[in-house]
């Protein structure tokens, strides 16, 4: 898993390649700490991502909860379909916002 952050167009964007298991939530959530503590809208970029389980949804769940505490927005970009359905399954679908 290759996550990178980058502030674009007053945002910071988080761009994640691989796939988001079990064994890489620990370094995946440090590589994603910036983002529990910016003061920025914050787009997810999946389009490289290819799956994701409960402990990568907790981190996108921390994400979101630390956002909306200082009145900033989460979007979802790029995600797959199997990644998708994951996000249904689990209701993620009604908590972020997907561009």
């Amino acid at each position: 898993m290759k996550t990178t952050i980058q502030e674009l167009d007053g945002n910071m964007v988080a761009f994640l390649e691989g796939s988001l298991d079990t064994s890489v939530v620990p370094e995946t959530e440090k590589a994603m700490s910036p983002l529990y503590d910016c003061d920025k809208d914050i787009i997810i970029d999946c389009t490289d991502m290819n799956y994701i389980s409960s402990g990568g949804l907790r981190i996108f769940l921390g994400i979101l909860k630390k956002a909306q505490g200082k009145g900033k927005h989460v979007y979802i970009k790029g995600i797959s379909d199997d990644v998708r359905a994951v996000f249904a399954m689990t209701g993620f679908t009604h908590l972020f916002e997907f561009k």
